[in-house]
């Protein structure tokens, strides 16, 4: 899935903004420019602040919570979550509804096929609209990451958001692999992540850069 140059990487347009280098050094944002068009934002996650070269601008930028579910009580895989809604797996044909609901609720960014990064499950109303979904992103060794989780405003207080993400830990941890998630320090979702058994590992820095030249 991903398009590389010299010591930059990023996802293809379609599937995600985000873009990682080997370092941040001017050869690395040489390479990376090579890969993203003018005027093109891209998302990169950094433990500091970056220096850019004249050839790209910062959109905005600032310091996120990592967080990672160490110290969980799992769910066993063969168990159902206790949940009134069937927690229904996303594929193609969800994809705008997906899209509408991250427009609407701002998880981050969600584009379409930001669904092959991984599995993907939602909440159904009873009319057929799409109220809540989660699903997993980056996949980094031993740890996978949770994303994408969302309830649309008229939705919330059911429980989707807990539902969703304990099937996805149960499965993540069945595999062998460490759920990990990033959120805004101030989201009041981070109680719901605490209950859940995350905590934070480290500030990190969240920038959206822009190529200028």
């Amino acid at each position: 899935m991903a398009q590389r140059n010299g010591l930059a990487v990023r996802y293809p347009r379609d599937v995600s903004p985000l873009a990682g280098l080997r370092e941040p050094s001017p050869q690395a944002f040489s390479d990376l420019r090579a890969l993203v068009d003018m005027g093109e934002e891209v998302w990169l996650l950094t433990p500091n602040p970056l220096a850019l070269p004249p050839e790209w601008e910062v959109v905005r930028a600032r310091y996120i919570d990592q967080m990672v579910c160490a110290g969980a009580q799992p769910v066993p895989a063969v168990q159902p979550i206790a949940h009134a809604w069937p927690l229904l797996e996303m594929g193609a044909d969800d994809v705008p509804d997906m899209i509408a609901l991250a427009a609407e609720t701002k998880p981050g960014p969600f584009v379409q096929k930001t669904i092959t990064m991984g599995r993907y499950l939602g909440v159904r109303t009873a009319d057929g609209r799409l109220a809540a979904m989660s699903g997993t992103r980056m996949a980094l060794g031993e740890y996978t990451e949770i994303s994408a989780v969302c309830t649309s405003p008229d939705a919330r207080g059911a429980g989707h958001a807990r539902a969703l993400m304990q099937t996805l830990i149960a499965q993540i941890q069945a595999s062998g692999k460490t759920p990990f998630l990033h959120v805004k320090t101030e989201n009041g979702a981070k109680q719901v992540y605490e209950k859940l058994g995350f905590a934070v590992r480290r500030e990190i820095c969240f920038s959206v850069i822009r190529r200028v030249a």
